[in-house]
């Protein structure tokens, strides 16, 4: 049994960035607290709701995973917090698979949970990088999983590529 597992996460230097400007922002709030206290219980609330509201954005970051697994039952991805469990693409729902390169700014908007609404380019979920796992369904729908272990993945997807069963006579 040939399994494909891999678990990605967002460790660009934008997101790293991102994580330590909004600590200083927390930092920054909480040393200028004394002066907030002297201020109105609205301005107090919106400190604290600032302050809440930043703690969460970095807690989401630092959680945000993207887990796939490639075995004899199909394709299975999560993208944790927001899948809470595997989403399972069977094998004789997918009338093709391949890796490919994509450019999630242009085709997608970002990377993360996104969706395609130029070039009907379906679903996409990504962390980073540009090389994707393309599948095409029976029904006409299309998701695109990222992925760092582009050679891993295609000899998984040789291994299983029978598995594809077509329609065609």
């Amino acid at each position: 049994m040939n399994v494909f597992i891999e678990e990605q996460k967002f460790t660009q230097p934008l997101f790293i960035g991102l994580s330590i400007a909004l600590i200083v922002t927390v930092v920054t709030i909480i040393a200028k607290w004394e002066t907030t206290l002297q201020n109105s219980l609205g301005e107090k609330l919106g400190a604290l709701g600032g302050i809440f509201i930043v703690l969460l954005i970095i807690l989401l970051f630092m959680n945000l995973k993207l887990e796939t697994r490639i075995d004899e039952n199909g394709i299975s991805y999560k993208f944790y917090p927001f899948h809470k469990s595997y989403q399972i693409i069977s094998w004789n729902t997918i009338s093709n698979s391949y890796i490919r390169n994509y450019n999630a700014i242009y085709e997608y908007g970002g990377w993360g949970i996104r969706f395609s609404f130029r070039k009907k380019k379906g679903k996409a979920f990504t962390t980073k990088g540009s090389i994707g796992l393309q599948i095409e369904l029976k029904n006409g729908r299309k998701v695109l999983i990222g992925t760092q272990k582009k050679e891993e993945l295609r000899r998984v997807l040789n291994t299983y590529k029978y598995k594809i069963i077509t329609n065609e006579i």
